[in-house]
């Protein structure tokens, strides 16, 4: 809960490594996830660093990886998550993993590119094999075309030569074209063209060459009943036979040309029927061979990609996390003279034994005799904002981080709203029914929480419902609770507890027969005599359910209980500020908290106050003495004094006008103190010992701090065996310091608490930015005083949609059950009206109760849950993000993200 409430206390460190054990130790300071790297080499570009190199070989492999995957997921293979521990893979290992994947890419593509020209040899065989079995309807359908035109060609002949017709040849080839050509009083011969074409293509090819040959061609086209394969995209492919005859050695060309602009594909056909059948022969028996090869070369295929499907999840985990080291290893600094890396960071202080413990196992795995060395330093540069999450609180922190991040060290509104945001969001979804559905779906997210997290990679939108299983489950079982405070399930109430309303007490004086109340009459019950001045046990009597003035009772109820709930949730922030104020800023204490709350409260905590007074004073029996709040808040500002009086006090206006006053030096006070008290310190400095006292500890800090930087550099020479350093000056640069058993160097200065207090002593005295004017302070504090003041007023104001959200919640679900239930449950006794007997009308009405039902459930998911849930989601999304957080919330931080190889693989999924 502190870690929450508060960010965690963060340090910058240096770390000092040597180059041969620098990558196993950024690879455990990965595992563990909690070290922010800061870029030394921001002038150095990106192409000149040292790593460049291993990091292009690293993404080198992740798109090879990808490759495979491609390749593995086409062929509907599961890829082996392995669950284990995964460690990064020593740069030795590099190699290895580069020539393993360069050989499974090879042959894949080789595997690929062989099959592809298969199935593409496959694809014509199998379009040859169509055309020839095809062919010898066309040309039989072509015979009495023919035929008929060389009668005609005979008879012209006849009667211009007197000569009589001989025989001809009817389907020709090219070259008998091409011979029969060159003598125009030969008879004629056809010659033809035959192959196939896509099917979507077919029309348009066929009108082109009507205009092409001018008609001069005779076209016929079957279309192949199995669909074909792609060889290359793999998709089905519906394609059609054709054979087109024609005359002329130029109509052919033309023809040609043609089906290479549609990429038609002509194959061979022979004019002999029995040469057609040897050659239809020939290719069934090649495709019958090629079939073979292709399922051997499948098989071939399928082994490679299930023995690359066993470990590719544990590649891509290696490679990522071997390119995430090389990556942040060109953020260091590299001191070639002595091989040392230097490296700054943000992490937690409370987490540097584990660092260390961290960079020993790293220094321990490389096999160096070196330590690596972390040392803490002061700063003045902003933190970074951490709090430690787990699943349930990750949510809720979402929200916030949404409006802004918060400063470092600011108070989270995060453990906060864990409760009040499912509470404000039930009190405007308040339905028991409603709730319970969405808490049942939240909690079948929670419980089967390991089987939905595969699904929520590859959906986005069930990863939102997903990511925010337990802030729906709590707001379905907050909206059950509130539910059951309105006594509204589904639009109804249930009668648990006996009523405290009583109707048959009216008979005495109002004469109220059984006769009287069974008729379709509205009656008026008087709370004096019906009331028996019980309170019913828990929400409200569902006697309310019936009145006809339920609204007239509830949307007073509801609108004030809004009032308080929203006051009560300023208050609490403002309260919250307080934090804040100690810790950055003490002098805004009186001059801000202090008039905030006496402002807020004088005013708009008395109007709660007034609220529980005409609640717990006025009663049925003199309720015409009550005032209205309204009139009554009204005639306090505008200093009136109003004739009901809400109290028994004789000096309540009196007193309104001293609460009034107060109010208003309030807001000066906001104003002016502040600049004044600042502008007074300004003039009048720290006496001269508290001076000497910081400057004498800010020198001790920085000799500590170069002491200790001096001792680095004599350990490195030590350990490279300077014996005249070692015998000499190393003694006395190391009394100051000790060498810990986790391999690191650490000082008086440089752990504990002290980078903390030297934080917060040079930030706020001996590295201070210049300070603001008198006349920008005043303007800084009369925006803050402006919207303070005038927030009040709005941000009440805005809390009266707790009333308004739950009023249409609550009337559209009886609009709902009343236009859709009601009238399928008056089905039996419309049928009964016609007289139809009941073991007729039971069945029908029953099966038509189940569409109304149906239509009635997918309205209530659709719209009531879905639609409604998420606008009173969105409405206290608002009331915390405006409403409660500007109260003390600045969220103008910046978060910590460290360097984690879990992020980092979760990120790249």
């Amino acid at each position: 809960m502190g870690s929450l409430f508060q960010s965690e206390v963060m340090c910058q460190a240096q770390l000092f490594l040597q180059s041969e054990a620098a990558y196993n130790c950024l690879a455990e300071l990965g595992e563990l996830g909690m070290v922010q790297f800061r870029d030394l080499n921001e002038n150095v570009s990106a192409f000149q660093r040292k790593y460049v190199n291993d990091v292009r070989k690293c993404d080198e492999m992740e798109r090879k990886l990808r490759y495979v995957e491609k390749e593995v997921k086409a062929a509907e293979i599961q890829i082996v998550e392995n669950t284990g521990y995964i460690p990064a893979p020593l740069p030795r290992e590099l190699i290895d993993l580069e020539a393993t994947f360069e050989k499974i890419e090879t042959e894949l593509k080789e595997v690929n590119q062989n099959r592809e020209v298969l199935q593409r040899n496959y694809l014509e065989l199998t379009e040859h094999n169509h055309v020839l079995c095809n062919t010898d309807g066309f040309f039989v359908e072509s015979s009495s075309f023919t035929g008929k035109a060389d009668e005609m060609y005979h008879q012209e002949h006849d009667s211009d030569t007197g000569t009589t017709s001989g025989s001809y040849k009817r389907f020709s080839n090219e070259s008998d074209v091409e011979a029969s050509g060159s003598n125009i009083q030969s008879p004629m011969a056809l010659g033809f063209m035959a192959g196939a074409i896509h099917r979507e293509r077919i029309h348009a090819f066929e009108q082109m060459l009507w205009r092409i040959c001018r008609g001069n061609v005779f076209i016929r086209y079957s279309e192949i009943q199995v669909p074909l394969s792609d060889p290359h995209t793999g998709d089905e492919v519906h394609k059609h036979v054709f054979i087109v005859f024609y005359q002329g050695e130029q109509i052919g060309i033309r023809i040609r040309k043609v089906c290479e602009g549609f990429r038609a594909t002509l194959y061979t056909c022979p004019p002999k029927k029995s040469d057609r059948a040897a050659m239809a022969e020939g290719v069934t028996t090649r495709l019958t061979d090629l079939t073979l090869v292709l399922n051997e070369m499948q098989a071939h295929r399928q082994r490679i990609l299930n023995n690359a499907a066993q470990n590719l999840w544990t590649w891509f985990v290696k490679v990522r996390k071997m390119k995430a080291v090389f990556h942040t290893l060109n953020l260091f600094d590299i001191d070639v003279t002595r091989g040392t890396m230097i490296g700054e960071c943000w992490c937690p202080q409370a987490d540097l034994g584990r660092i260390r413990i961290a960079l020993q196992r790293g220094t321990e795995r490389s096999g160096s005799t070196l330590p690596s060395i972390i040392d803490v330093v002061p700063t003045t540069s902003r933190l970074p904002t951490f709090n430690r999450t787990n699943k349930f609180t990750e949510g809720f922190q979402e929200i916030v981080d949404a409006y802004g991040v918060a400063n470092y060290r600011e108070v989270n509104p995060a453990p906060f709203t864990i409760i009040t945001f499912p509470f404000l969001f039930a009190v405007m979804f308040g339905d028991a029914g409603h709730g319970l559905l969405m808490a049942l779906f939240a909690a079948a997210l929670v419980i089967g929480e390991r089987r939905f997290m595969s699904k929520s990679r590859d959906n986005e939108i069930f990863a939102i419902f997903f990511g925010g299983r337990y802030i729906i489950l709590l707001m379905g079982l907050f909206s059950v609770y509130t539910g059951l405070l309105y006594n509204d399930v589904f639009s109804k109430s249930i009668h648990v507890f006996p009523s405290s309303w009583n109707v048959s007490s009216m008979n005495l004086r109002y004469h109220y027969s059984k006769e009287l109340l069974y008729e379709n009459i509205t009656i008026q019950l008087n709370p004096r005599l019906s009331y028996n001045n019980e309170s019913y046990p828990f929400g409200l009597d569902p006697i309310w359910q019936l009145a006809g003035n339920k609204l007239n009772f509830l949307n007073p109820f509801k609108m004030r209980l809004s009032i308080i709930l929203g006051i009560s949730h300023m208050f609490f922030g403002v309260i919250l500020s307080l934090v804040n104020h100690i810790n950055h800023d003490r002098i805004a204490i009186f001059a801000e908290f202090i008039p905030q709350v006496l402002f807020l409260g004088i005013l708009f905590g008395y109007l709660v106050l007034m609220i529980f007074i005409k609640w717990f004073t006025f009663s049925a029996y003199n309720s015409h003495k009550a005032p209205n709040l309204i009139v009554t808040f009204i005639g306090m500002f505008l200093l009136e004094d109003i004739e009901l009086k809400l109290y028994d006090h004789p000096n309540q206006k009196l007193t309104q006008t001293c609460l009034i006053i107060f109010s208003l030096i309030c807001i000066p006070w906001m104003l002016f103190m502040k600049p004044a008290i600042k502008s007074f310190l300004k003039a009048n400095p720290r006496p001269l010992s508290v001076r000497k006292k910081l400057s004498f500890r800010f020198a001790r800090i920085l000799m500590q701090r170069q002491s200790l930087q001096e001792d680095t550099v004599e350990i490195v020479l030590h350990e490279e065996g300077n014996a005249e350093r070692r015998n000499g000056q190393q003694e006395g640069s190391v009394s100051g310091s000790s060498i810990e058993k986790e391999g690191t160097v650490s000082s008086d200065a440089s752990t504990g608490a002290e980078p903390l207090e030297s934080q917060q002593e040079l930030s706020a005295g001996v590295h201070s930015h210049e300070e603001e004017s008198l006349g920008e302070q005043m303007v800084l504090q009369a925006i803050h005083t402006i919207e303070f003041c005038l927030g009040c007023v709005s941000n009440t104001a805005s809390y009266l949609r707790l009333w308004a959200l739950s009023l249409a919640h609550a009337e559209l679900s009886e609009v709902l059950w009343t236009m859709v239930m009601n009238q399928g449950i008056g089905i039996s006794s419309l049928l009964s009206g016609f007289g139809l007997p009941s073991a007729v009308v039971m069945p029908i009405s029953g099966f038509v109760m189940v569409f109304i039902f149906a239509f009635w459930a997918a309205l209530t998911v659709g719209v009531l849950l879905l639609m409604e849930g998420l606008s009173a989601f969105l409405h206290a999304l608002r009331l915390h993000w405006v409403e409660f957080q500007n109260k003390f919330y600045v969220g103008e931080g910046y978060l910590f993200h460290p360097f984690s190889f879990k992020t980092i693989i979760e990120e790249e999924e």
